[in-house]
C-alpha cells in the first residue's frame, strides 16, 4: 500500500506540472510572480488545513466542520488584533482555541463513541450560527501591519509557503517514524486489531483531533492575515475543498492509508487548475465539475485497490 500512496503523490505532482506547462503555453502571463504568489501563498492555508484533515481521515474519521472552525478562529484573531492585543496573543489564540474545539469533538468521538460525522455536523451548525449571531457578519477592518503574518517573508520566501512546506515535511516524518504515526494508521486500518495490539485507541483519536485543531488554527491565522479585512463569516465550501485535497492526495476515505505530502500537492493542484481556467478564459465554475470527477475517480480507484489487496 505504501507504493500505491507514493504513486498517487507522483500522479498529482505530474498533473500540477502539466497544468502549469499547458496554461503558460496558452497564456505566458500565468507564470507571472503575482499569479504564482496567489497560487502558492494564497492557498497555503488550504494545504495546511488539509494536513490535519488527512490525519483525521487516516484515523477512520472525518470533520465537516473545519470550514466553520477556520471562520470562527480567523474572526477571533482579527478581533484581538484590532483591539490592540500583542501580536503574539493574536497569533497564538486561534491555535489554542482550535485545539480546544477539536479536542472536545475528539473526546465525543473517542470516549462517547459518537460517529465523527454526527459530532462535526453538530459543531458546524453551532459555530456557523454562533458566528453570525455574535458578529452579524460585520467585516473586521484596520488590521495592524504587524499582525499580517501571511504577508511576511521568512528566509526570503513568503511565510505561508515556508509554513506549508515545513509543516508538511514535519508531519510526514512524524507519521512515518513515530509511534503516534503508526498508531494512527493502525487505528484507521482496523481499530479492534489496534486495540488488541495494545494501542490505546481513544487516546490516539484524541491526539489526532488535537493535532487537527492545531493545523486548523494555523490555517485560520494565514486566512485572516491575507488581506487588510476579515469577513466574519464561514468561508463557503472550504470544508469540501480541504476534504477533497486529502482524498485526491491519496488519503483513503475508508481510513488507514495515505500521506500528508499528497494532500499538500493536491491543494496546490486545485489552486493551479482554478487559476489556469481564468487565464485560458474558461469559467471557473468548471473547477467544481473537475474536482467532482477527480473525487469519484479517486474513491473508486481506492476501493478497487483495497479489493485487490484483500
Amino acid at each position: 500500500m505504501a507504493g500505491m500512496r507514493h504513486g498517487q503523490e507522483i500522479v498529482v505532482a505530474l498533473a500540477t506540472v502539466a497544468i502549469f506547462a499547458a496554461a503558460s503555453l496558452v497564456n505566458p502571463r500565468f507564470l507571472l510572480e503575482s499569479n504564482l504568489n496567489t497560487i502558492f501563498s494564497g492557498n497555503a492555508y488550504v494545504a495546511i488545513a488539509a494536513i490535519g484533515m488527512s490525519l483525521v481521515i487516516i484515523s477512520g474519521n472525518i470533520d465537516v466542520s473545519v470550514g466553520a472552525v477556520i471562520g470562527v478562529l480567523a474572526t477571533i484573531a482579527g478581533t484581538l488584533a484590532v483591539r490592540g492585543y500583542p501580536v503574539w496573543i493574536c497569533w497564538t489564540a486561534p491555535i489554542v482555541a482550535g485545539m480546544l474545539t477539536t479536542t472536545c469533538m475528539g473526546a465525543l468521538v473517542a470516549y462517547a463513541r459518537i460517529p465523527s460525522i454526527v459530532v462535526t455536523l453538530g459543531m458546524l451548525s453551532i459555530l456557523r450560527g454562533a458566528l453570525i449571531t455574535v458578529t452579524d457578519g460585520v467585516w473586521i477592518t484596520d488590521l495592524p501591519q504587524e499582525f499580517l503574518l501571511a504577508r511576511m517573508q521568512f528566509l526570503g520566501l513568503p511565510a505561508p509557503v515556508v509554513l506549508m512546506v515545513g509543516l508538511t515535511i514535519l508531519t510526514a516524518l512524524i507519521m512515518r517514524h513515530s509511534a503516534l504515526g503508526r498508531a494512527i494508521y493502525a487505528v484507521g486500518g482496523n481499530a479492534e486489531a489496534a486495540r488488541s495490539a495494545g494501542i490505546r485507541v481513544p487516546r490516539t483519536l484524541l491526539a489526532v483531533f488535537a493535532l487537527h485543531g492545531f493545523f486548523a488554527g494555523v490555517a485560520a491565522l494565514l486566512f485572516a492575515t491575507q488581506l487588510q479585512v476579515i469577513q466574519s463569516s464561514v468561508p463557503s465550501g472550504l470544508e469540501l475543498t480541504i476534504i477533497t485535497a486529502s482524498v485526491i492526495g491519496g488519503v483513503s476515505i475508508l481510513g488507514g492509508s495515505g500521506t500528508v505530502i499528497g494532500s499538500t500537492l493536491a491543494a496546490m493542484l486545485f489552486a493551479a487548475i482554478g487559476s489556469s481556467l481564468i487565464f485560458v478564459n474558461v469559467s471557473a465554475y468548471w473547477l467544481k465539475a473537475i474536482v467532482g470527477l477527480l473525487i469519484l475517480a479517486t474513491v473508486l480507484a481506492d476501493i478497487a485497490r483495497r479489493g485487490r489487496v484483500e
